[in-house]
């Protein structure tokens, strides 16, 4: 059987512990693939510069492709990729999708376009008992960017913890993001052969009114 995927990758946990309970489940990783903003040149979820995605995948062992679309243009970008993919042999795409009946419908229409069969290990978990297994299973992601209305700037630059999550689930929010509080990146783990030496920068920078992020390098 040809068990052979893709995983949309943020960056982030979600898409992390997505892959790693896929390739648990006898999935056979080929390509990471991540949107990018041809608007802003950063990664169009998580505000990621390619160097990291690219490290990542690195640290991973496997290839990494970018998708560059302008906003209008994204959905169209997105199927090509996944055309591509089915040409070269992949049947699958793991998502890290949680529980946004929305945002699943939309990648399970995309996918169809492109026979590519879309497979959502984190479905309908409990959002806070998944973060918990994320710190539990040894990932390490630090939070990058913020959504000031839900959550203080104060969380960016640190990593998740058990202490970490408690103090966000005080502040009222989600504390696994899924509403949007914060993001993450990853850069270290089960999946990982190697940690990624990420750097963060201590300067809190605006994103629009509603956001604030620090800047990630290598």
């Amino acid at each position: 059987m040809n068990n052979s995927c893709f995983v949309s990758w943020s960056g982030g946990k979600d898409s992390c512990l997505s892959l790693y309970k896929a390739v648990k489940h006898g999935y056979s990783l080929k390509k990471i693939f991540t949107m990018f903003s041809m608007e802003s040149g950063i990664s169009s979820a998580h505000r990621l510069k390619e160097d990291i995605i690219k490290a990542q995948a690195n640290a991973i062992g496997t290839e990494h492709i970018i998708g560059r679309a302008l906003f209008n243009e994204y959905e169209e970008v997105f199927v090509s990729n996944l055309k591509a993919f089915k040409e070269q042999g992949i049947e699958f795409g793991i998502f890290g999708d949680i529980d946004l009946d929305e945002h699943r419908d939309w990648v399970e229409k995309v996918c169809k376009k492109a026979d590519i069969k879309a497979v959502f290990p984190l479905w309908k978990s409990d959002r806070k008992e998944l973060v918990k297994e994320f710190i539990h299973k040894g990932f390490k992601a630090r939070i990058i960017l913020v959504n000031k209305k839900m959550i203080d700037t104060k969380f960016l630059g640190h990593d998740l913890s058990y202490a970490l999550l408690k103090e966000i689930e005080k502040c009222g929010a989600d504390v696994c993001g899924e509403n949007g509080e914060y993001h993450t990146v990853v850069y270290d783990g089960p999946i990982f052969k190697k940690p990624v030496n990420i750097k963060c920068k201590a300067d809190i920078i605006p994103v629009g009114d509603q956001w604030a992020q620090i800047e990630v390098d290598i």
